[in-house]
């Protein structure tokens, strides 16, 4: 992380696993150096605040108690998704801040998580033993990692107390989330069919909701709008999903939490619905 004026550049490089052709795990690790970076102009460490204590502890970020989670109980009970997310207070450190701010506050949150792999789980930190239940994905292998729609639940859920529904479906349809002490009411952006406009309306930290072939919502990113660096310019977006995009150095960015050029050219654009604003005046 490097500091330029008052811009706190954040530069992406992440260690990803490699599996041998018999799955088993091998001790060697291979870097994935990402050419993209996050520019925030507000301190990183004041995005993160409240991240002390409970907040920042994996162990305390459900509601099944951590010496339970790997119970046959919960095995039972929740099968390869794991224990879900406790719902989060609103830390008292966002208190007063502007719209700017609480938006940067998104990606600053969500980055925390970018390296973990792509998994079908509620928890990012959840990582399951050896024979537990695993929904094949293209990770590869069970372990720690989370899918899109988790992923932007849990950001929004840990970092302001605000908890979207972690079901694609739902999440793509409500605007009346859960918050703390209130609902907090979203507004959802219809979008033309123009990229350039697309580009302009959205906002950093605004979910934006991609059709498969079926015409059916199946993934979900988030913006990262003017804060986020590209050697070509392209804009970018943060989110999990399997190992098939390629990055602006013509290297395939791997499976997992990762920031990803958003192109005209792209499945993204092509398939774009629409977009669920959770930060707004």
């Amino acid at each position: 992380m490097k500091t330029t004026g008052t811009m706190t550049l954040l530069l992406v490089g992440v260690w990803t696993s490699v599996l041998s052709s018999s799955g088993v795990q091998p001790a060697a690790q291979e870097k994935y150096d990402s050419p993209y970076a996050l520019a925030f102009s507000h301190p990183r460490a004041e995005l993160l605040s409240g991240f002390q204590g409970r907040r920042g502890d994996p162990r305390q970020s459900s509601i099944v108690p951590f010496a339970d989670w790997y119970s046959a109980h919960t095995r039972k009970q929740y099968g390869h998704w794991g224990p879900p997310a406790r719902h989060y207070q609103a830390p008292q450190s966002i208190a007063g801040r502007s719209l700017e701010w609480r938006r940067e506050r998104v990606i600053a949150v969500a980055a925390r998580y970018i390296g973990y792999g792509y998994q079908h789980h509620h928890l990012p930190d959840w990582d399951p033993p050896a024979g537990w239940p695993w929904a094949k994905t293209a990770t590869g292998h069970n372990g720690k990692g989370v899918d899109c729609s988790n992923f932007t639940a849990f950001v929004y859920n840990v970092g302001f107390g605000i908890k979207p529904s972690s079901a694609i479906g739902k999440q793509a349809q409500g605007l009346d989330i859960p918050g703390p002490g209130k609902a907090i009411r979203a507004k959802r952006i219809d979008l033309t069919g123009d990229y350039d406009d697309l580009v302009k309306t959205l906002q950093t930290g605004d979910l934006l909701f991609i059709r498969n072939r079926s015409e059916k919502i199946s993934h979900v990113v988030l913006w990262v709008g003017g804060i986020g660096r590209a050697p070509d310019n392209v804009p970018l977006i943060l989110d999990s999903h399997g190992d098939g995009v390629k990055d602006s150095s013509g290297h395939f960015i791997p499976a997992g939490v990762h920031l990803r050029p958003f192109r005209e050219k792209s499945w993204y654009f092509r398939s774009a619905s629409h977009a669920i604003r959770i930060l707004h005046r």
